[in-house]
């Protein structure tokens, strides 16, 4: 006999491999290194969507759109920095729209 699982499917939260990654907003000025990051499409400094993607890399959404990879950080500041995930969306977009961008 094989035993149900303790939480309903509705009540689960998605596993690692079924999300594309995470997203939270940066407001303030975001500082790598001891310099103020700037968008390199725009010249934006503020007001980011940061994205720790699946693959633990770290991409950067200005507020005009431009997304830009960030090697100067990783997953690990990404949880030292996030708060708790209160949220799953289906797409990216839904994520985004969600989030005021």
């Amino acid at each position: 006999m094989v035993a149900p699982d303790f939480l309903p499917p509705d009540l689960r939260v998605p596993s690692r491999q079924e999300v594309a990654g995470l997203m939270m907003r940066w407001l303030q000025p975001l500082v790598i290194g001891g310099e103020v990051r700037t968008c390199p499409g725009c010249g934006a400094y503020r007001d980011w969507i940061v994205f720790c993607m699946r693959d633990d890399s770290i991409w950067l959404r200005c507020r005009a759109g431009h997304d830009t990879k960030e090697p100067g950080l990783d997953a690990a500041w990404y949880n030292r920095n996030s708060g708790p995930v209160d949220r799953f969306h289906p797409t990216p977009e839904e994520g985004l729209r969600h989030l005021g961008h």
